[in-house]
C-alpha cells in the first residue's frame, strides 16, 4: 500500500479522480443494475432515482448559484446511488432564448454591429456558434464541480427531438382550445423589440411628476402626458355624484393639445372615485387597464407611441421623438394653451422595467399566441393541494397556490430569432394566425387568401416547462417510462413561477402525471456583504477561483453547512478557507490512521473492549442520524454533524486515545485498536462521500479493504 502524502493537493487529484468516475461508466444508471445495496433487503435496488438538472443557461459561464445547484443534486444523486438505486442526474443546456440573444447583442454594440442590421438566418448561426462554445466550457466547469451526471443522456433545448416534444405539446394546446392568437395588450421592450409575459418584467418605484391637465369641464391626471394625444373618451364611476350630469355616451367638444377634438362620456365601475379628480381619459393602446375599458365598451384603440419608442404621427410637431425628450416640451405647449391646472413634484408610482435591460416597458397591442392557463392551473392546484408534489420549504405551497389561483393567459410569443419558431402560418387576408406543425399549409382555411410563415419564436420558458418528459422521451422511450415521473426538481426559489409552477401544469396536462415528486428551492448565493452578485457591481464570484484556492471539496461542503433551503447564503472566502482546514484535517487524520494499518489483517475483529463497542455503536446512531438528514433532504444539517464528529471526536478524541494500543506489543490489543479507527474510518469517508467526493474518493482508494468496488461512488452506504 502507497503511503499518503503528507498534505493532500486537489490540483493533482480532482481531474484524475473524476476521469476514474467517468471512466467508470457509473454515472449511467444502466451500470448499477445488479449492484443494489448491502442494506438487507429493504429495497429493490432496480427502484430509479430520478433529477433532471436545471438545464443551464448556454449564454456564459457559471457563477456561485450554479455551484450550489451542482452541489446539492451531486449530493441527492450520490447518497441515493450509494444506497442501491438506478441514480439518474441528467444533464442539459438551455438556449434560453431571450437572454442569449441579449447577452450576444451586447457583444454585437461592443464590435459596433446591430441585430437589426443583420439577416435572421446570419443572426442565428453566430448565436448558435456562440452557444456551443459556450457548452464546452460549461461542460468542463461541471465536470471541475464534480457532478455525478450521466453526460450519454445530455440534452439541449435545440435539440431535434425537444423540439418535436415542444410541437406536439402545442399542437395538443391548439387542438383542446388552449392555445390563441389573440390581438391584446402586451408587454414590450422598446429596446430589444420583443414582448414580454409579465413575469419577464421587473416593477420599479420611481418618483415622477403628476400633471393635472383640463379636459373640457374635467380635470384629469398623468404621469405620462405623451400617450394623450389619441384621448378621446373620458371615463368615471357612475356613481360618482360630482359627474352625475354627465350621460354615458354624451359627446362633448373640448379643446386639447393639438386642437379642438369631440370627446365622449364614458361610465365605468372600475373607475377609482378617490384616485386623482375621480375622472379620467383612457390610451387604450398603451394601459392594461384602460384597454379593459375599451374592451367593455367597444371603443376604437389608437395608437400613440411606435414599437421603438418613437411618437407617431397622431403627436403632431413630436412625432419621431422618442418620449424622455417630447414630454417637457409637450408639457410646455399644455401650459401655453392653458391645458396645464397644476403639478405635484414627488409622485410616486410604480412602473414596469424589461427584467434585462431595464428599459420601460410601453404597453402595446399586438397579434400574438397566448396559452389559456387557468384550465391548465386546475390541475395543478389540485395536484399540490393533495401533495402530489411537496415543497421544501414548505411555504413555498402557500406561494405557489396563490400564484396559481391568480394566474393570466401567458404570452408565448416573442419577436426574437433565437429559439424555436413557432410553428404556424399568418393568413395575408384576414389575419388569421393557423398552427402548421408538419408545414403543409398554403392557404387560408377560412378566407383562402395566402398565408406567411410566422416568424416570432417561442418563450423558451414554454420548451423549458417540458423539460422533464421531454428530455426522457415522451411518450414512446424506455427512459420516459422507467425514470418518469422523476423524483426531485431542485432549483432556485426566484424562478418557482417562471418554471416551476409550468413544468407542474404542462407535465399534467401532456403527461397526466406530476413530472416530480419532490421541488427543493435554494436560496441565492450573495457576496460576503449579503449583496445580490452582478458583472455591474463587479462582485460575482467565479466558482472555478474558488476551487482552485481550496479545492472542490471545501467549496462544496462550505456551500452546504448551515445552509437551510429557501434562504441566502453570503459566501465569505473564510468559510471556505474554512473548509479546506477540514479537508486537511480530513487527510492527516486518514494519513495516521494508514500509517498504522500496514500489518492489519482486515478479518480480525477480535478484542474489542466495552469501550470500543460503545464507540461503534455512537458510530451506528451517526449513520442513523445522517441517513435519517438525508432522507428527510437537511443536507445542511447532516453535513455539519458530520463535520463536528469527524474532527471533534474521531480526530481530536479516538484517534487520540488509540495511540497507546497502536503501540502496544501486544498483538490482539493493537489489532484491535487497527479495526476501530479502520473501521470509523471507511464509514466516515461514506457518509462524507456526497458532500466531499473528491477526497473521500482519494482516500478510500488506499484503504486495504477487500471486496472494495472500485470506486467509493457506488460502494454502500453504511447500514
Amino acid at each position: 500500500m502507497r503511503d499518503l502524502e503528507k498534505a493532500y493537493n486537489p490540483q493533482t487529484t480532482e481531474d484524475r479522480i473524476y476521469q476514474l468516475w467517468e471512466k467508470s461508466g457509473f454515472f449511467s444508471p444502466d451500470a448499477l443494475r445488479g449492484l443494489g445495496s448491502n442494506t438487507k433487503g429493504r429495497r429493490s435496488p432496480e427502484r430509479p432515482f430520478t433529477i433532471i438538472m436545471p438545464p443551464t443557461n448556454a449564454n456564459g459561464s457559471l457563477h456561485a448559484g450554479h455551484g450550489l445547484v451542482l452541489t446539492i443534486e451531486d449530493i441527492m444523486t450520490r447518497y441515493k446511488r450509494m444506497r442501491g438505486y438506478k441514480a439518474l442526474w441528467l444533464p442539459g443546456l438551455d438556449h434560453a432564448g431571450f437572454e442569449t440573444q441579449v447577452v450576444y447583442e451586447k457583444q454585437l454594440e461592443k464590435e459596433g454591429r446591430s441585430r437589426f442590421k443583420m439577416k435572421p438566418q446570419e443572426l442565428y448561426k453566430e448565436i448558435m456558434e456562440f452557444t456551443m462554445r459556450n457548452k464546452k466550457n460549461i461542460e468542463n466547469q461541471t465536470r471541475k464541480m464534480g457532478a455525478s451526471c450521466d453526460w450519454s443522456r445530455e440534452r439541449f433545448t435545440l435539440d431535434s427531438s425537444i423540439v418535436k416534444t415542444v410541437y406536439s405539446t402545442f399542437q395538443k394546446l391548439h387542438k383542446d382550445g388552449l392555445i390563441y392568437r389573440g390581438r391584446k395588450i402586451i408587454n414590450w421592450c422598446p429596446k430589444h423589440q420583443t414582448s414580454l409575459s409579465e413575469l419577464e418584467t421587473s416593477d420599479v418605484e420611481r418618483v415622477d411628476t403628476f400633471y393635472y391637465l383640463k379636459y373640457g369641464p374635467f380635470t384629469i391626471a398623468t404621469a405620462r402626458p405623451e400617450t394623450k394625444f389619441g384621448d378621446k373618451y373620458v371615463v368615471m364611476h357612475p356613481k360618482d355624484p360630482r359627474y352625475k350630469q354627465y350621460k354615458d355616451g354624451q359627446k362633448i367638444k373640448v379643446e386639447w393639445i393639438n386642437g379642438p377634438i369631440m370627446a365622449t362620456v364614458i361610465k365605468d365601475e372600475a373607475i377609482d372615485m378617490e384616485f386623482g379628480t375621480g375622472a379620467m381619459t383612457i390610451t387604450p393602446w398603451h394601459d392594461a387597464v384602460d384597454f379593459d375599458i375599451a374592451e367593455r365598451h367597444g371603443l376604437e384603440k389608437e395608437q400613440i407611441i411606435d414599437f421603438r419608442g418613437r411618437l407617431l404621427p397622431i403627436a403632431g410637431e413630436f412625432s419621431g421623438m422618442k418620449i424622455i425628450e417630447a414630454r417637457p416640451r409637450i408639457v410646455e405647449k399644455l401650459k401655453a394653451k392653458g391645458l396645464l391646472a397644476k403639478t405635484e413634484k414627488n409622485y410616486k408610482h410604480t412602473v414596469k422595467t424589461c427584467y434585462k435591460c431595464g428599459a420601460l416597458i410601453e404597453p402595446q397591442i399586438k397579434d400574438q399566441w397566448f396559452v389559456k392557463m387557468k384550465p391548465l392551473a386546475e390541475r395543478a392546484i389540485q395536484a399540490i393541494e393533495k401533495n402530489e408534489v411537496v415543497f421544501i420549504p414548505k411555504q413555498y405551497k402557500k406561494i405557489s397556490l396563490h400564484w396559481l389561483k391568480n394566474i393570466t393567459d401567458w404570452n408565448i410569443s416573442r419577436q426574437i430569432v433565437w429559439g424555436i419558431p413557432i410553428p404556424a402560418k399568418i393568413c395575408q387576408g384576414c389575419g388569421a394566425g393557423i398552427v402548421d406543425v408538419e408545414n403543409k399549409i398554403k392557404a387560408c382555411p377560412q378566407c383562402k387568401k395566402a398565408v406567411k410563415k410566422e416568424m416570432d419564436t417561442f418563450d423558451t420558458w414554454f420548451s423549458s416547462g417540458q423539460w422533464p418528459f421531454a428530455t426522457l422521451g415522451y411518450p414512446d422511450a424506455k427512459d420516459y417510462k422507467t425514470f418518469y415521473p422523476t423524483d426531485v426538481m431542485e432549483t432556485a426559489g426566484e424562478i418557482i413561477f417562471f418554471w416551476v409552477a409550468r413544468m407542474i401544469m404542462l407535465g399534467l396536462y401532456v403527461t397526466k402525471k406530476v413530472p416530480f415528486h419532490t421541488v427543493y428551492l435554494h436560496g441565492l448565493v450573495l457576496d460576503a456583504q449579503g449583496k445580490k452578485m452582478s458583472k455591474s457591481r463587479g462582485n460575482v464570484i467565479n466558482p472555478l477561483d474558488i476551487t482552485a484556492k481550496y479545492g472542490t471539496d471545501a467549496f462544496r461542503i462550505g456551500l452546504i453547512v448551515r445552509n437551510t433551503p429557501g434562504t441566502s447564503l453570503a459566501l465569505d472566502e473564510n468559510r471556505i478557507r474554512g473548509y479546506r482546514n477540514f479537508a486537511n484535517k480530513l487527510w492527516n487524520a486518514s494519513r495516521f490512521v494508514l500509517m498504522n494499518l500496514k500489518d492489519f489483517n482486515p478479518k480480525t475483529k477480535s478484542g474489542l473492549t466495552l469501550a470500543d463497542k460503545k464507540i461503534l455503536k455512537n458510530l451506528h446512531a451517526l449513520t442513523k442520524e445522517t441517513t435519517k438528514l438525508m432522507d428527510s433532504f437537511k443536507f445542511y444539517k447532516a453535513s455539519e454533524v458530520l463535520y463536528h464528529y469527524f474532527w471533534h471526536t474521531f480526530a481530536d478524541k479516538i484517534i487520540e486515545a488509540q495511540k497507546p494500543r497502536l503501540n502496544s506489543k501486544n498483538k490482539k490489543e493493537r489489532e484491535a485498536g487497527q479495526y476501530l479507527l479502520l473501521e470509523i474510518l471507511q464509514t466516515s469517508l461514506k457518509l462524507l462521500h456526497p458532500f466531499m467526493p473528491f477526497i473521500t474518493e482519494e482516500l478510500y482508494q488506499r484503504l486495504p479493504l477487500k471486496n472494495k468496488r472500485g470506486t467509493l461512488m457506488i460502494e454502500s452506504w453504511p447500514a
